[in-house]
């Protein structure tokens, strides 16, 4: 049976299937949207059964095509841009297109592993699975946020293991395909430094200090476990929010990056401070476009997914950035 990965060429589902060929499985099934065609660089070296357009997938998939010939499906096809304005767009794609794969997983006994996203809390300060905690801020996080509500309305009376997860800011290698916005913090931070010796970060706002708002900063390789995890224990259903549980501040993944070049280089590592007084940190006004829009602060509750048994760690920014970086150098 296939284990099909939706969006299988992007950033978390490529490193999906690199995490299912670790575990000796091969008979995937591809799924994604190759407009942008360099994402097919995300599964040079990874092992597949077939290869399947978003759009004749689903067709098919309805059509009957694969009856009794689907073990799991890992749902991370998606828009992820947060500021696209095309709300019809991001409607059909984000949010109808996993209605249609939820209706056929529970029809057909299918565990559904999927992509939701922490944008669901919008400017929020608490980042529990709850809806009293919900206010997106844009279209992006609306889409995540009714498919959550439509899985919720689901979960009660659910044929087959139905699991969301929360992404709160991943980073980790297979993203070279995104760019600006689209691209994590810390892809951004070393291209930054890379090209320009400097990293820009946002003065003062929101209540903290100059480069001191804070974000949950996840290793796609948690991501990647706690999937994993899922899909080993099938009894296990609800929406998880998949972070560190622990905020960072943009200081702190600035420093570990640059000095993370550094040593690469042979230079001796330099804090926060003495970065700033040697000009590569610099700080910089918030753009107008992100007035009322920008997330100061995230750190998910991973309570619910602790008590679901998922014990691992996860990899701080100080464990985890300074293998991407060297990851970043050796593929530029």
């Amino acid at each position: 049976m296939y284990t099909v990965v939706t969006g299988a060429a992007g950033f978390v589902g490529a490193n999906l299937v690199k995490g299912l060929n670790a575990r000796g499985e091969t008979r995937i099934l591809a799924v994604d949207h190759m407009a942008a065609a360099d994402k097919f660089r995300n599964l040079v070296d990874c092992e597949i059964a077939d290869f399947l357009d978003r759009d004749e997938f689903i067709a098919r998939l309805v059509d009957g095509d694969f009856d009794d010939d689907i073990g799991a499906v890992l749902h991370e096809g998606a828009c992820s841009n947060t500021m696209e304005q095309d709300g019809r767009y991001m409607m059909q794609n984000n949010y109808r297109y996993s209605v249609r794969l939820a209706d056929y997983c529970q029809d057909n006994d299918v565990p559904l592993l999927y992509a939701s996203s922490a944008s669901v809390y919008g400017a929020g300060t608490v980042f529990r699975e709850e809806r009293a905690c919900e206010a997106p801020l844009n279209i992006y996080g609306y889409s995540k946020f009714l498919f959550d509500q439509y899985v919720r309305r689901l979960l009660p009376e659910r044929t087959a293991q139905l699991a969301g997860f929360r992404y709160f800011n991943v980073y980790g290698p297979r993203e070279r395909h995104k760019r600006g916005r689209g691209a994590s913090v810390v892809m951004n931070t070393y291209e930054q430094y890379r090209d320009t010796g400097h990293v820009q970060l946002f003065a003062g706002s929101g209540g903290y200090g100059d480069g001191e708002q804070r974000r949950d900063f996840v290793s796609v390789d948690d991501v990647v476990a706690v999937n994993l995890y899922f899909l080993e224990h099938r009894s296990l259903s609800g929406i998880f929010n998949v972070g560190t549980g622990h905020a960072a501040t943009f200081n702190e993944l600035a420093t570990a990056t640059i000095n993370a070049v550094r040593a690469r280089r042979g230079d001796a590592p330099r804090s926060t401070a003495e970065l700033v007084a040697a000009g590569e940190i610099e700080y910089v006004a918030m753009p107008p476009v992100l007035a009322g829009r920008y997330q100061s602060f995230t750190e998910a509750d991973i309570a619910r997914l602790r008590a679901a048994g998922y014990a691992a760690p996860m990899k701080t920014v100080a464990e985890a950035v300074p293998g991407y970086v060297e990851w970043l150098m050796a593929t530029d």
